[in-house]
This record gives structure tokens, C-alpha cells and sequence, in this order.
């Protein structure tokens, strides 16, 4: 199987990196990437190679590349996650050069996109246990190869976070998995505190991130409502031990949720002593020159990743519902379909609309495992509602790309033979082949 993974990994990307090739032939849209990329005072820097390396850094990777270089100096800079910045400035070593910088961000999108899909596979292994489904093995195998042709396409191979985003996602959920197949309860609250701590790195990356505290919050939800519960209808004389249990899977539950949380409030609280030190001014971050204070610190609750998305961004409720978007709402119309008929399969499954879990009756385990899909599937069905309510609603065909549950759908509707499945998955190559051509070019949607 990983041969199979590595090998259709390998010959997907040969197929983006030719179409990149050949967007070379003519000039890019727009000549940013090249301008930041690019050093003129480089003998070199209109060769070949270069010019395609500055194809990957369209859009959005200009900046993870700036911030990278030279720390987030605008304000607007931190709308984007710092851990991708973070990673290539620590692989980065000697002097400060863009273009290395963004063949290091190239480097670790493809290394973390191929990390991924085999996290996936194992992730698949162990939620769809062949010992208990017959075509566990087929179902996890094709996942993951789904995966590898996301509709995210290019974003994954360029200096974007969402692969990344992708490897600390699942192997967060392969970790909160384990902790729920775990006899010890020991070792069930350690795995589920490692998963909180993959979950907030992923959070570091992409603030959607915190969506992945939906499986904490529903489970210390469910467990606190039992235990209360308990107590009221007269079973309070539980044994010490059971009850020293229940607070600590709380506790772990409690620590997991904060670090998920962690990976976007570490940022803004140095955000926050960047921009609103001093009472009334604060020393620009690039400069010696005093700025005023700005109107996101005097809030309530100051985030600037919430300020700089609005201000900058217009993003924020129904402010993308413009005529002049809806283009753009009927391309992301497909995906966000899936996300939700998925994502509901799992809470309400209807007939033949997923596999079962386990054949046998129930255990404690698999009903902890049951309970984990159907908080993943929330988590996927707010994500869309997220995307059409408040995001830039194209980019819901990229960010999806680091969620489990949908790939599990579409690979049981291809065991089936269904016609949609096959429909589905060719949607989703020609999408990336279009599209890679499109970032290449420095062309919308983005």
C-alpha cells in the first residue's frame, strides 16, 4: 500500500509541476511573486529554474515567504498562520534570501502534503479496523489516495499551510483515535492531550484549526452530563476510583482543548504586545517611528486576526454575499455539498451511506470511536457553514483538504460503484489540473 501511496503521489505531482512548467511559456498575471522573489541584482535571476520556482509562490505564499525572511512586519501579515513561516525560517540557515526561503516552503508543502495522506492511511487502518470491516483495508487505501489528488491541487505543493495543516490535523485525530481504542485510562488521557497538542499546531498554521476542539468539547460535554446526571437520579455512591476516572479524563480533556485553542491565541497575545504596548502609541514594528494604538486593542476580547480578516480582508458575516461573488460561491458549491452530505451521513447515517464502524455489538471502545467520527462530521458541516456565512467562500476547495471525514464518504461510494463516487473523484482531478494552471498564472480564484 505505500508503495501504491508513494507512486501516485510521485506521479500526481510530475502532472502539477508540468503544468507549471508550462504557464512559463507566457507571463504571469500579475508580477509580485517575481518582485519579492526575485533579487535583480542576481546575475541570475531570470533563469529558467527561478522563473518556475516564482510560479509556485503566487498569491497568499508571497507572504508566508515575506514573513519567513523578515518576521511579520504589517499588520495585514498576520491574517496568515506563523507556523509555516516559522518552519521555513528554522530549516533556513546563512543569509536571508527569498527565493531559498520559498524553495524551503515548496520543500516542506510537498514533504508535509506526502506525510499526510500516509498519516491518513494509517488514520484509516484505525478507524475502519479490516478485523472488524471487511474492506477496512480498501476503504483507508483509497482515502488516501484521494487525498493526494484534493482539490486543493497546487496550494499543497506550494509555500501554502494547508498540507502542513492536513499532517498535524490527522495525525491529531489518529491520536485522539488511539486514545479512544485504549483499555488503560492512562493511556487513553495521554494520547488524548498529544492530540490536543497536534491539533494546536495545526491551529498554528490555519486558524481554522480550532475546529478540531469540537471532539473535546463534545466529549467533556457528553462525560460531564453523564456524571451529573448520575449523581442527581441517586447513583452518587459511584467508586472513588470510577470518579477519580471521570475528573481526569476531564482534565485531559480540559488540557487537550487549550492547546488546541493555544495555536491561535500564542500568536495574537505577541500580536498583541507587538501593536498595543504603551498607553496611547507603540514603536512600529519595522521601524523607530511611534504608530498610534491601534482600534483592535482597545476591544473587549482584541484579536487581530479577527481585525486584519475584516479590515483588510472584508471577510466577516455575509459580507461576501455579493452578486459580483456569486461565480465564486457556485465553484465552491460542490465541495461544501460534500462537506455537508458527509458530514450528516455520519450524524444521521441513512441506509448504506457509510460503513459500519464494527459488525459486532458495540464495545466501550468503538462506541468512544463512533462518538469521535460523529464530532469530526460536526466539526466538517460547520466548517462549510463557516465558508458561506463568514470566509472567502472559494477557499473552502483548499482548507477542506485537511479533514478525514469526506474522504472516507467518497471512498465507500467507490467500493459501492457508485456512479456519483466516480463522478466526484473526476470533478476533483479536473478542479486541480484547471486550477494549477490558474495559481501558475497568478489567476483567481485563489
Amino acid at each position: 500500500p505505500y508503495r501504491i501511496l508513494v507512486t501516485a503521489f510521485a506521479a500526481w505531482k510530475l502532472f502539477l509541476f508540468v503544468i507549471v512548467v508550462a504557464t512559463c511559456v507566457g507571463s504571469a498575471y500579475d508580477t509580485s511573486a517575481a518582485i519579492v522573489v526575485l533579487d535583480s541584482s542576481d546575475g541570475n535571476s531570470t533563469s529558467f529554474p527561478r522563473k518556475v520556482l516564482v510560479r509556485f509562490a503566487s498569491w497568499d505564499a508571497i507572504y508566508f515567504v515575506s514573513a519567513a525572511r523578515r518576521g511579520y512586519r504589517f499588520e495585514q501579515e498576520w491574517a496568515f498562520g506563523t507556523g509555516l513561516p516559522i518552519a521555513i525560517r528554522g530549516l533556513v540557515q546563512g543569509p536571508e534570501s527569498a527565493l531559498l526561503e520559498t524553495l524551503v516552503g515548496v520543500v516542506v508543502a510537498n514533504a508535509s502534503h506526502l506525510l499526510s495522506t500516509v498519516v491518513l492511511y494509517r488514520l484509516g487502518l484505525f478507524v475502519w479496523r479490516p478485523a472488524h470491516h471487511p474492506q477496512g483495508s480498501l476503504l483507508a487505501l483509497i482515502a488516501a489516495l484521494l487525498h493526494v489528488i484534493s482539490p486543493a491541487g497546487l496550494f499543497l505543493s506550494a509555500p501554502y499551510a494547508e498540507s502542513s495543516f492536513a499532517l498535524f490535523s490527522f495525525t491529531g485525530y489518529f491520536l485522539y483515535a488511539r486514545s479512544c481504542l485504549s483499555s488503560g485510562p492512562w493511556s487513553r488521557d495521554g494520547f488524548v492531550v498529544l492530540a490536543g497538542l497536534f491539533f494546536g499546531l495545526a491551529t498554528a498554521f490555519r486558524s481554522n484549526g480550532i475546529l478540531n476542539g469540537v471532539p473535546f468539547a463534545w466529549e467533556f460535554l457528553e462525560l460531564l452530563l453523564s456524571f451529573t446526571s448520575a449523581l442527581f437520579i441517586g447513583r452518587s455512591h459511584r467508586p472513588t476510583a470510577a470518579v477519580a476516572d471521570t475528573f481526569r479524563r476531564l482534565a485531559a480533556l480540559g488540557i487537550g482543548g487549550v492547546a488546541v485553542a493555544a495555536g491561535s491565541l500564542i500568536p495574537q497575545a505577541v500580536a498583541y504586545q507587538q501593536f498595543c504596548s504603551g498607553s496611547s502609541d507603540a514603536e512600529a514594528p519595522g521601524g523607530d517611528a511611534l504608530q498610534p494604538r491601534r482600534p483592535w486593542c482597545e476591544d473587549y476580547f482584541p484579536s487581530i486576526y479577527a481585525f486584519v480578516q475584516q479590515h483588510y480582508w472584508n471577510t466577516g458575516f455575509l459580507r461576501y454575499w455579493n452578486l459580483s461573488n456569486l461565480p465564486l460561491f457556485l465553484l465552491a458549491g460542490p465541495l461544501l455539498v460534500i462537506l455537508v452530505k458527509s458530514g450528516s451521513d455520519y450524524v444521521f447515517p441513512p441506509a448504506r451511506a457509510r460503513p459500519k464502524v464494527e459488525k459486532k455489538a458495540p464495545t466501550a471502545e468503538s462506541a468512544r470511536l463512533a462518538a469521535l467520527l460523529r464530532s469530526a462530521a460536526a466539526a466538517q458541516v460547520l466548517l462549510a457553514g463557516l465558508a458561506v456565512t463568514m470566509y472567502h467562500v472559494q477557499i473552502i476547495t483548499r482548507i477542506s483538504s485537511g479533514y478525514p471525514l469526506w474522504y472516507w464518504w467518497l471512498a465507500g461510494m467507490l467500493i459501492r460503484g457508485e456512479r456519483l463516487g466516480r463522478g466526484i473523484t473526476m470533478f476533483m482531478v479536473i478542479y486541480a489540473s484547471v486550477q494549477g494552471v490558474l495559481f501558475a498564472s497568478f489567476l483567481p480564484p485563489a
